[in-house]
């Protein structure tokens, strides 16, 4: 046990507390002796106590309000009761049940989590860097609260997202917690529910815009390169406009990646490679469509611009094989209503509406990235099932109240011919004397890989063809059986073995790329084996 802490200074630290377990010579060594029920329970006494604990809840955010709980008071327990139950609790503890944590964050509060930087704090960013008690971070995940999921602006609240994404860090690829933290940017919120709110805990302003946010994002970025030069910073849950331009502000200059932007496009771009072995086609003859043209929708297109170059084609042939629909209709070169990231995408053809256009164009694969539920309704799949024997469906909206169609609906609608996946996770359908278990194309197979990946080798940057080889990586996970069952993805079950073989092969293509910081170590995964959290206690 380190350091000299002893008694309740040690059951009041998660990161020493093993409660229950301390042995009779542990306890009378660190001052337990009469702070602990008598009996000494086991790692899996306490997990089963823990899981009882969670199933007699009613709720979700009460299971999620437990969760949280028991990672302030004992993280060993909390990451090892996740790992080995993680389809069961990786809902809870992120999306969808995060989406419902922030909207009641202020209500919910229990303990500080992360740090928090608003207007106030200009000019002194830095300084107050100092007041976070670990000084080798390694990851950093930041939002501002703008685009929470599908549910908008939640301001202060959002701070749920870089504390469940940091916890799936932990939890997937074995970064240490200590070297994890959460950064919430409150900028102020234009939510005038929230304002209205006297429990609402975050900066009660409209937000800062223009310069003045711009000057403010950039005053934290250089204070985390100077308190934590070898941090990665990912970007989460920023509004369409600010996520495109602190990305190409950040991308050649800091490690940093976006995960709506990035994250997402390697994910889906690993579901449609898998998506090929049912339907036969080959990737670089794909044509795919998106229904929303946001962050997420034009992420996924640009990885996969990279993926068809790196299959052979052009760029322009590339970019002529994905087509994008938004609240105005197909996005076509005739449109004066566009933003910059669409242009590359808009295409000559006639202004059409969605259906007319999966019925011009003939789409094999279709993406969600609306945040609108219910936009992929009967009448599209059946115009997907029309012109593909397999079509391949991914509503990819979250939580699971905005995905925009369910499991059951695409596979009824196609009479199960339909190729599926979604953002968040579906229960098993039965149909005519099938199961189908689709797979949730969920960030959680991709950002942690590549963080992992990222660190153990010290990138200066964070490249697409990364991202590519991830995808690659996680594609190349999926077995026959998970095609068969429906699935598009390996079982979360095997979130840990995904995570360390992306890992490698993002050390290896920054290794390659020269970007690597650190020399290359003889055995690249033992090494990258070596550093991952491993959430026992001690012997």
């Amino acid at each position: 046990m380190p350091g000299s802490a002893k008694g309740y200074a040690i059951l009041d630290n998660p990161s020493l507390n093993i409660s229950t377990a301390f042995t009779r010579q542990q306890r009378e060594q660190l001052g337990l002796r009469g702070l602990l029920p008598h009996k000494v329970c086991g790692m899996q006494a306490q997990e089963q106590r823990a899981l009882e604990n969670i199933r007699r809840k009613g709720y979700d955010i009460e299971r999620y309000i437990f969760l949280v709980a028991l990672m302030e008071r004992n993280e060993k327990l909390f990451y090892h009761t996740v790992l080995n139950n993680i389809e069961e609790l990786m809902p809870l503890i992120y999306t969808p049940t995060v989406g419902q944590a922030c909207k009641e964050f202020a209500h919910i509060f229990r303990k500080p989590q992360g740090f928090y930087i608003t207007p106030d704090d200009r000019g002194s960013i830095r300084e107050i860097l100092d007041n976070w008690p670990e000084d080798e971070v390694r990851v950093i995940v930041v939002t501002d609260g703008e685009r929470i999921l599908g549910l908008g602006d939640l301001g202060a609240n959002g701070m749920g997202i870089p504390i469940g994404k940091l916890s799936l860090y932990c939890a997937c690829a074995g970064i240490h917690p200590r070297q994890c933290l959460p950064v919430m940017l409150d900028v102020g919120t234009n939510n005038q529910e929230l304002l209205d709110d006297p429990l609402y805990l975050g900066y009660p302003h409209k937000r800062i815009q223009g310069d003045d946010y711009l000057s403010l994002v950039e005053e934290f970025v250089l204070a985390v390169q100077d308190k934590f030069p070898k941090a990665l910073l990912q970007f989460e849950d920023f509004l369409t406009p600010n996520a495109y331009r602190l990305l190409n502000l950040y991308r050649d200059r800091v490690l940093s990646f976006n995960d709506d932007i990035q994250g997402t496009a390697a994910v889906a771009l690993a579901g449609v490679y898998a998506s090929t072995r049912l339907t036969g086609i080959d990737f670089k003859d794909l044509r795919v469509m998106f229904l929303g043209a946001g962050s997420a929708a034009t992420g996924i297109g640009d990885l996969l611009v990279v993926a068809l170059q790196a299959a052979g084609l052009d760029e322009a042939v590339a970019r002529k094989r994905l087509w994008f629909n938004d609240i105005g209709g197909l996005v076509v070169a005739s449109r004066d209503n566009l933003m910059s990231h669409n242009l590359p995408y808009a295409h000559d053809h006639p202004p059409s509406s969605f259906i007319e256009a999966i019925k011009t164009i003939k789409p094999h694969v279709l993406i969600g990235a609306t945040g609108a539920p219910g936009t992929f309704t009967q009448e599209v799949i059946e115009a997907m099932s029309a012109i593909n024997q397999r079509p391949t469906i991914f509503a990819l909206s979250n939580p699971t109240s905005r995905a925009e169609c369910t499991a059951e609906q695409a596979y009824t609608w196609s009479n199960g011919r339909v190729i599926f996946s979604s953002g968040s996770p579906f229960d098993a359908v039965e149909l005519e004397g099938r199961r189908f278990k689709p797979g949730q194309g969920n960030n959680a197979y991709i950002f942690p890989g590549i963080g992992l990946g990222a660190i153990a080798c010290e990138a200066s940057v964070i490249t697409d063809e990364m991202f590519l080889s991830a995808a690659h990586a996680l594609a190349g996970k999926v077995s026959e059986q998970d095609l068969h069952s429906g699935s598009l993805y390996p079982p979360l079950s095997d979130i840990r073995s995904v995570s360390k073989t992306i890992a490698v092969e993002v050390a290896k293509q920054a290794f390659a790329q020269n970007v690597a910081q650190i020399q290359r170590p003889d055995d690249l995964e033992g090494y990258i084996q070596s550093l991952m959290y491993q959430p026992v206690y001690a012997a």
